[in-house]
């Protein structure tokens, strides 16, 4: 039996067994990743982007990629999460490699599933103590821009764009919430 998912487990962790697709047990539902050999059940999980949305005055920090996927396109300073770090952590780690920004991490502001490539996207907002920016490697530069300059033809992902304009309507009414949505 095969998984319709395209991220296939192959081989086992544990023991290096060719794994099986199959519904392990009575208390599972979804076809899993599971050794014939030494039992392991293997779950496929979503992967956490965290990242930023830097401001400083009235101006947004935006980086351009120099990495695919959407190489020379614009995003907010975002990557994946690594083990043994928090949210948060791995938000303000991201914004130093791939920006080289001074800031003061805020709150959680949006939260985006993006289910067809299995990712939850979560953007801090951060107050940016500096204008001086270092880019890392995977960044062309980091330009600060105001809500009219954004190249909004150029962003690199709908999450993105999605959590900008979510920004700047909150902070035109002066009130800043969490957001939530589905990106399909």
């Amino acid at each position: 039996m095969s998984s319709p998912n395209p991220r296939l487990i192959r081989h086992c962790r544990e023991c290096g067994t060719a794994v099986v697709y199959r519904i392990p047990d009575d208390m599972d539902s979804r076809e899993r990743a599971v050794c014939p050999s030494c039992g392991t059940i293997h779950y496929e999980n979503p992967l956490n982007v965290v990242g930023t949305v830097p401001v400083w005055q009235d101006k947004v920090l935006l980086c351009r990629r120099n990495i695919e996927p959407r190489y020379g396109k614009w995003t907010l300073p975002a990557g994946f999460m690594e083990l043994d770090e928090s949210t948060a952590e791995g938000a303000a780690r991201e914004t130093v490699e791939e920006a080289g920004a001074q800031f003061e991490i805020g709150p959680l502001f949006s939260l985006l599933n993006v289910v067809r490539v299995g990712q939850v996207h979560l953007f801090y907002r951060a107050t940016l103590t500096s204008t001086t920016f270092d880019p890392g490697p995977e960044t062309i530069e980091a330009q600060l821009f105001s809500r009219d300059e954004i190249p909004w033809d150029d962003l690199a992902f709908r999450t993105v764009r999605q959590t900008l304009e979510w920004y700047f309507e909150d902070r035109e009414r002066g009130h800043y919430e969490l957001h939530t949505g589905d990106i399909a």
